[in-house]
């Protein structure tokens, strides 16, 4: 009994160092990684070269968010790009809505003549191809008819709030002299259980996905995130497009882990001020949604179990280690024996200490999340959602389990159960 509280001591102890080290880390990627904003290339600057761009964009179901999404990137003031907008097997009015659209961009371009830029077209995805999951078919399907230099893949819950978006992230990629860029989305938080899970479950990414490693070229870490990618139709090639990755659910980590393999410049940046995502609006969407991240992104029981250590170690077990400390001293601790009280107490302290580290880091990096710092003080309860995401991503590695996604039941590389036009 004596010898738990001191083993318990120290790996608390440890997990206080990690948390103190966290703030030295938050300041290290804020300096050598700041955001990208409206204003990182002044409008008056002289014009860089601007490529072509062709930007896709796969929708399912997505009548709530496809026409904010296609309305914003109509009004980006870049001089030369394209929209695909891919229907993929919707039962709702997306298709509808990408019709209208693209019928007033005509509209539009006939009666003010032909426009530079912001080009929509509507395709229509009516059978998933044998072997692919959705969203991949459908940005295949999309890349089949672009005509750009570059490719912007986008999500249809994502809205550029700021027209400058493309040209930004355009400059930036040339500055980089990247091939792949992934402009890191700031997530709209509405809901109550959106501000606690979202910040809790991005760090939990960050056990794998350091940034800073990420952009490293020398460095194997890779990652990206679909909500944005913009990559050079060579690099695209490069990797063999999205056949390699055509039945992968995370297939914006897949590809941005071959193209560091193949030699080209990945490079990821978090955003300010130009483009937001809502990913999940409740706690349910938000369990399925995580546990589908984690298993694609993670992938094997290996990484999926130590992640799922790392949290509780670090997150989950210095508040049981405060509370049963604070219980037992709170008995008669000296029943232990031996200096049993003495090693409770000095639990009770690390603990102490190792929670308030863990909450002031915390309430730092969700008031940069912009879920609200307040809300950091929820961490605890995001983290152990996150805990039971990571279990419950286990069971569905190496294609035993399934994945439900947008209405298509995968198992492995084949389609169990996909929602039949009517």
């Amino acid at each position: 009994m004596t010898l738990l509280p001191w083993v318990w001591c120290g790996v608390t102890s440890v997990a206080l160092i990690v948390w103190l080290s966290r703030h030295l880390q938050i300041a290290r990627v804020g300096r050598t990684m700041p955001p990208l904003r409206p204003d990182a290339y002044p409008e008056d600057a002289p014009a860089a070269p601007a490529p072509s761009v062709s930007v896709l964009v796969a929708a399912k179901d997505e009548e709530a968010n496809i026409g904010r999404c296609l309305r914003s990137l109509l009004a980006q003031e870049y001089p030369e790009y394209e929209i695909i907008a891919i229907d993929d097997r919707s039962q709702d009015r997306t298709p509808a809505i990408i019709d209208e659209l693209a019928a007033g961009a005509r509209s539009d371009s006939r009666t003010s003549g032909p426009p530079a830029s912001g080009r929509l077209t509507a395709l229509h995805v009516k059978e998933l191809a044998e072997g692919w999951f959705g969203k991949n078919n459908a940005m295949r399907e999309g890349v089949a008819r672009a005509k750009g230099e570059w490719l912007c893949f986008t999500d249809a819950d994502c809205e550029f709030t700021s027209r400058r978006m493309l040209t930004v992230a355009m400059r930036f990629a040339s500055e980089q002299q990247a091939d792949f860029v992934s402009v890191l989305p700031a997530h709209r938080a509405d809901s109550f259980w959106e501000r606690v899970i979202q910040p809790a479950c991005s760090g939990i990414l960050l056990i794998w996905f350091h940034p800073l490693r990420v952009n490293d070229p020398n460095s194997r870490t890779a990652y990206a995130n679909g909500a944005f990618m913009l990559m050079r139709r060579s690099c695209y090639e490069a990797i063999g497009g999205h056949e390699p990755v055509k039945a992968e659910v995370n297939e914006d980590i897949h590809m941005a882990r071959l193209a560091k393999e193949r030699g080209r410049r990945l490079v990821v940046v978090t955003n300010e001020d130009l483009y937001t995502v809502r990913m999940y609006e409740s706690l349910a969407q938000g369990w399925r949604g995580w546990t589908r991240i984690f298993y694609g992104c993670f992938g094997t029981v290996r990484r999926l179990l130590l992640s799922a250590l790392v949290v509780a170690v670090m997150s989950l077990l210095p508040w049981a280690a405060l509370g049963t400390s604070a219980a037992v001293s709170a008995s008669n601790a000296s029943a232990a024996g031996g200096g049993g009280a003495t090693a409770w107490r000095w639990l009770l302290a690390a603990a102490a200490g190792t929670c308030a580290a863990q909450l002031s880091v915390t309430v730092r990096f969700y008031g940069i999340s912009r879920s609200g710092a307040l809300y950091g003080l929820l961490y605890p309860v995001g983290a152990a959602i996150g805990f039971g995401a990571l279990l419950n991503a286990i069971r569905r590695v190496g294609g035993r389990g399934k994945i439900t996604w947008r209405g298509t039941t995968y198992q492995g590389d084949q389609v169990v159960a996909a929602q039949k036009r009517g």
